[in-house]
């Protein structure tokens, strides 16, 4: 089977796609000259069959390539990041509720049952035994159908907090070589594949002008801009420390008057705390993180074509695709109009 990608034509095989680019693709001594490649170019592609929970990226080859493109990173270090990011369990279920597959199923099922709801209704009418009415009753489902269809695609173009952020940890080491990564599913017959992108991309110019924007809304909107990062935030589940003398106290009120040898493991204490993903700081610091946080958010609309329209001065050659940075204006740091993420 093969996926094609916007960047041009990526043909899978096995679980690994080819590279577009690669620095040891010429001969040792050859004279012809390797083209840099641009912002915004798909240099690698892993999928893996999501339906299957034994199936994992192919991690070995991913290294092999990263090497060949010039990226020394310690192997270990990422594929931690890269399993704990988007191969746990947990974020596979997630992930395989959230993909095309089960969301085209969603449509027909909700679609069915309306229709049948609908047709019910106006039967209990004078007028529902004509035929009008059964074409009444489809175009109403099939509009309400695809109102619902809009609001989830709408929402897919949001920042997902549980698929997009979880990447930040392995883009903040990848960034720093000119890679970001991304996710997106895709369908192959009943098959649901996961890909992860790997997406040239030089961040210098970039950090400058997303700092020097954020200086000047600190500057003159400055109660907007804490608006717009006080919804960069995710809940967090932490462990509730008792003070010693409290809990000594407590512990010999609850002592039993008679020995026993049970030990009672007690479960700790929990409580949900609001974390803050890019706090007060230096705007070159904040800007940093925000390049980071969004890496992920951005490369599954870049290579899925649902970036927003672009302005002039963005740092994507080749493309009039929104920068990194443009993207996190418009979104992120519009101080003229909510930001709301998805979940």
């Amino acid at each position: 089977m093969a996926h094609k990608s916007q960047a041009g034509g990526i043909e899978k095989n096995g679980s690994f796609s080819s590279i577009l680019y690669c620095k040891s693709d010429l001969k040792e001594g050859s004279l012809q000259r390797v083209k840099e490649p641009f912002n915004g170019q798909v240099l690698m592609v892993l999928s893996m069959d999501n339906n299957c929970s034994a199936t994992s990226f192919d991690m070995e080859l991913c290294g092999e390539k990263l090497k060949s493109l010039g990226v020394q990173v310690a192997a270990d270090q990422w594929r931690r990041l890269i399993q704990d990011a988007v191969l746990k369990p947990e974020v596979r279920r997630y992930m395989f509720y959230n993909s095309r597959a089960f969301q085209i199923a969603v449509a027909v099922v909700f679609y069915m049952s309306l229709w049948t709801n609908i047709y019910s209704t106006v039967q209990l009418c004078s007028f529902g035994r004509y035929w009008e009415a059964s074409v009444l009753v489809t175009l109403a489902a099939v509009v309400v159908t695809v109102v619902v269809i809009l609001i989830i695609d709408r929402r897919q173009r949001k920042i997902n907090m549980n698929t997009d952020v979880r990447l930040a940890a392995v883009n903040e080491i990848f960034i720093k070589h000119g890679l970001i990564l991304g996710i997106t599913d895709a369908l192959d017959g009943p098959h649901n594949i996961l890909q992860l992108w790997f997406v040239h991309f030089s961040s210098e110019r970039c950090l400058q002008s997303l700092s020097a924007h954020i200086m000047d809304l600190q500057r003159t909107r400055e109660s907007g801009l804490r608006h717009s990062l006080d919804q960069l935030c995710v809940v967090m589940e932490a462990a509730v420390q008792p003070d010693p003398g409290t809990e000594e106290e407590a512990s010999r009120e609850e002592s039993p008057l008679l020995s026993s040898r049970v030990n009672l493991n007690k479960e700790p204490v929990t409580c949900n705390k609001l974390l803050r993903l890019v706090p007060e700081g230096p705007p070159e610091v904040m800007a940093q993180q925000l390049l980071v946080i969004f890496s992920g958010c951005y490369v599954r609309l870049l290579v899925t074509g649902r970036l927003p329209q672009a302005v002039a001065g963005g740092h994507l050659e080749h493309s009039s695709m929104p920068c990194l940075c443009q993207f996190i204006k418009t979104t992120a740091l519009n101080t003229h109009q909510s930001w709301f993420m998805g979940r």
